[in-house]
C-alpha cells in the first residue's frame, strides 16, 4: 500500500478532470439554447441586463459555446482513451477555460460599449 498516496497535485487533477463534465455540458446546452431554441435570454449580459439587440450577438455567444464544449470534450477523450499525457490535456483544459472566460468578456464588453454614441 506504499503506492497510494494522495497528495494535492493528485486530489486537484481530479477536481479538473471531474469539473470538465459539467463545465461541457452547460456550454453545449447554452449552444443549444441560442442555436435551436433561439432563446437570447442570457446573450452578453453585463450585470444582469442583455444587450439592445441580443440577436445580433447571438451567433458569437453560440460559436464560443459550442467550440469550448467541443475542446472540453476532446480533452475528455484525450484523458479516457489514454491519448494524451498529464501536461498536454490539462494544457488544451486550462486554455480553453480561459479562453472562454475572455471570449465572453470581449463580446459583452462589445454588446455594451462605455460610450453612447449619438445619432445624428
Amino acid at each position: 500500500m506504499d503506492n497510494l498516496i494522495i497528495d494535492t497535485n493528485i486530489a486537484v487533477t481530479w477536481i479538473l478532470f471531474i469539473a470538465l463534465f459539467p463545465l461541457a455540458f452547460i456550454w453545449f446546452k447554452n449552444a443549444y439554447t441560442v442555436f435551436i431554441k433561439k432563446d437570447y435570454s442570457k446573450v452578453a449580459l453585463k450585470r444582469g441586463e442583455p444587450p439592445k439587440n441580443p440577436k445580433k450577438w447571438a451567433p458569437f455567444v453560440g460559436i464560443l459555446n459550442l467550440c469550448a464544449g467541443i475542446a472540453i470534450v476532446w480533452a475528455i477523450a484525450g484523458v479516457l482513451f489514454f491519448a494524451y499525457p498529464y501536461q498536454q490535456w490539462t494544457g488544451i483544459a486550462g486554455v480553453t477555460i480561459w479562453f472562454k472566460i475572455f471570449g465572453e468578456y470581449i463580446i459583452k464588453t462589445q454588446a455594451h460599449p462605455f460610450f453612447k454614441t449619438k445619432k445624428s
